[in-house]
């Protein structure tokens, strides 16, 4: 059974574009390794062998993206009252902090966009403003309050 992956028409669009640019690279990468090959024995070529390892990670992820997009579930996000998948949080521990509940293929923590399978995630899902959620971290207990729900 194929697994489904939750994202965002802007994590779509995102993934779209990336595929698109490495798609754009497999003609530089087969350049490059047309012409480490001209150098001579491969066995000792560095260019040879780097140029296959890129090509290598380029079709990878080429195919990671692919089946992402192939087994896509968009995120719909609805007007509620709680915390759900979709949903921009305002949190409050100390200071205020704003977070995007996404799917786990378009969390990028640094931008403010968390899963939902994470342990904050977990933690905010089905809440409402006002409640409070905690996680349990190295450093011991931290408990956010939410502030609004978008």
């Amino acid at each position: 059974m194929k697994k489904a992956y939750q994202i965002t028409a802007v994590g779509r669009a995102e993934l779209e574009a990336e595929l698109a640019e490495l798609k754009s690279r497999r003609g530089d990468i087969a350049d490059k390794i047309a012409e480490a090959r001209d150098y001579g024995d491969l066995s000792e070529n560095a260019e040879y062998d780097s140029a296959r390892e890129e090509q290598g990670l380029v079709e990878t992820r080429i195919a990671e993206i692919e089946d992402i997009l192939m087994n896509a579930e968009e995120i719909k996000a609805k007007k509620s009252s709680k915390v759900q998948l979709g949903s921009t949080v305002e949190v409050k521990n100390g200071k205020t902090v704003t977070y995007h509940i996404v799917g786990p293929v378009e969390a990028d923590p640094l931008s403010g966009k968390i899963s939902n399978e994470s342990p904050l995630g977990v933690a905010l899902l089905d809440k409402a403003v006002g409640d409070k959620a905690t996680i349990t971290t190295p450093k011991g207990d931290t408990t956010y309050t939410i502030v609004s729900i978008s």
